[in-house]
């Protein structure tokens, strides 16, 4: 009995070790030299105080932000953990009413506006933590954002060209604006008087 439990135990300890320890440490140093900022959350910043990731979407609200996606964890404050869409599929009734209740929303922000509505303003994604919107999602936002800010429309709109990342080597996706950068580049953009 010993002959057969003395291997097995050692190679448990071994195996525990090898996969426990020590390769989960290799990786993590491999990630912190190679990848350092995405290896430690891709925190954003202003004064030095994180502010959030650039991976997990917040919501903003203020008419002087640039709003992200909706999320099923806007029921709680905005809540990480909560991570899920609501898994309303496209005949159910709940989801057009919450679509034509997120669309009213957002023409009670911005009343002058009579753009069609991005999709991606009234629909949320699998996860409800997309930190990105679409360009059109931003153009569609940016008049009010300019209004409310006092800021040139022209400005606000070069903002969200400068924020803007393009299709994933060129072929995949498309292009997009984190909303948490965009409204941190807006945070540093003194107000001048609109023209």
């Amino acid at each position: 009995m010993t002959s057969h439990l003395r291997p097995a135990l050692s190679l448990l300890i071994l195996l525990t070790l090898i996969t426990g320890l020590l390769y989960p440490l290799a990786v993590t140093g491999l990630a912190q030299l190679v990848f350092p900022w995405q290896a430690n959350g891709s925190v954003l910043a202003r004064q030095g105080r994180a502010v959030g990731s650039a991976l997990i979407g917040q919501n903003f609200t203020a008419p002087g932000y640039f709003w992200s996606r909706p999320s099923a964890t806007a029921t709680y404050p905005y809540n990480g953990l909560a991570s899920g869409g609501s898994n309303l599929g496209p005949t159910n009734p709940a989801l057009r009413e919450a679509v034509r209740a997120r669309i009213a929303a957002l023409r009670a922000a911005d009343p002058g506006n009579t753009a069609p509505v991005p999709v991606d303003l009234v629909t949320a994604s699998a996860s409800g933590l997309d930190p990105d919107i679409s360009l059109a999602a931003a153009r569609y936002q940016a008049a009010r954002v300019a209004r409310v800010r006092h800021l040139p429309l022209a400005r606000v709109q070069a903002l969200i060209d400068a924020q803007a990342h393009p299709r994933w080597l060129g072929l995949f996706g498309t292009p997009r604006v984190n909303v948490l950068e965009l409204n941190l580049a807006l945070d540093g953009t003194p107000p001048q008087r609109a023209e």
